[in-house]
């Protein structure tokens, strides 16, 4: 137990991407809690949701000025300062299973490459998570690649958007916030956002009958940053730490929402009015091609892209995931 005897020697201030009571959300307050049991109580973590401090946008640079000392975030939020960050936070169409995903983070060199991206910024990567494979709200049948022509579907910006923008949808930025109420009026027909538990538990099915689980388009990054000054003058020991519970949360993670998932298609398999669609394995293959010459595209926007693009699809091709 963390001894409450004295004061912590580190007390930080995290900002997450989701809202208060969601799965992620209740996963990164236990990893806090565990630091500070592991550390002996020498770190003690407040972990905030999303929008508490700063806008999702702008935790890059909150925690490089200090006013947060870390975040837990999808780095594809700060698309806009570098497009590699798009590129690392969602390699859209690439993954089918969120473990082979940390596997390239941990051990095919892209923990290394998001730190070479990311510590100009005055941020270190303590370590990568990852939530599983979203599932896709739809109120209109999605059954093939073709259908997705005309949708109006909800996507941040980023890679997502093009990617989508390319099968043919009609991509809408609007915050996740707003997805609720997008599908309920009818500005959305559909919606990247997160996991298919987390739609269950939000009431999206209602308006949105027809889920395509398992997902097929997104594997959004967590990625776990703390301020690189912050880090600097960390203890070897407190590192070592913190990098083993950040590596046992993202396995973590991946098991609880997968179980959280497998719970909530079965409920839903019970609604009458809800028809949850498995993409056919064919047109996985299209959709994959199409985010595949867009992967090629952002490859060329700069040196560090272009350096993502062929460490990933080494490590894609390398393990037959292509």
């Amino acid at each position: 137990m963390a001894s409450s005897a004295h004061a912590a020697e580190y007390e930080w201030t995290f900002q997450t991407s989701e809202t208060a009571g969601e799965p992620q959300f209740e996963i990164k307050k236990e990893w806090a809690q565990k630091v500070n049991e592991l550390s002996d109580g020498r770190i003690t973590i407040e972990i905030l949701p999303v929008n508490a401090v700063v806008q999702a946008n702008q935790t890059l640079q909150a925690v490089q000025s200090g006013i947060l000392q870390g975040h837990l975030t999808d780095p594809s939020y700060f698309t806009g300062q570098n497009p590699a960050f798009g590129m690392m936070g969602n390699l859209v169409g690439a993954w089918s299973d969120p473990n082979d995903f940390l596997d390239y983070m941990n051990n095919g060199g892209g923990e290394d490459l998001y730190n070479k991206l990311v510590e100009p910024y005055g941020l270190h990567l303590i370590g990568a998570g990852a939530t599983g494979l979203e599932s896709l709200p739809s109120t209109k049948p999605v059954r093939s690649v073709d259908d997705l022509k005309g949708l109006k579907i909800r996507a941040p910006e980023g890679m997502v958007y093009n990617i989508f923008e390319a099968a043919g949808a009609t991509p809408v930025n609007l915050p996740g916030s707003e997805v609720y109420t997008g599908l309920e009026k009818g500005v959305i027909d559909a919606a990247d956002y997160t996991v298919f538990a987390t739609n269950q538990a939000q009431g999206l099915h209602k308006f949105a009958p027809y889920p395509l689980y398992p997902g097929f388009h997104s594997l959004p990054m967590v990625a776990v940053s703390l301020n690189k000054e912050i880090w600097d003058g960390l203890p070897d020991d407190l590192k070592s730490m913190l990098e083993t519970s950040v590596d046992e949360m993202a396995v973590e993670m991946v098991a609880k929402l997968k179980e959280l998932d497998q719970a909530a298609v079965e409920e839903a398999k019970q609604d009458p009015d809800i028809e949850i669609i498995d993409l056919p394995a064919e047109e996985r293959v299209k959709f994959r091609n199409i985010a595949k010459d867009e992967w090629a595209e952002w490859a060329k926007r700069n040196e560090i892209t272009q350096e993502y693009y062929d460490s990933v699809v080494a490590y894609l091709e390398e393990h037959d995931l292509l």
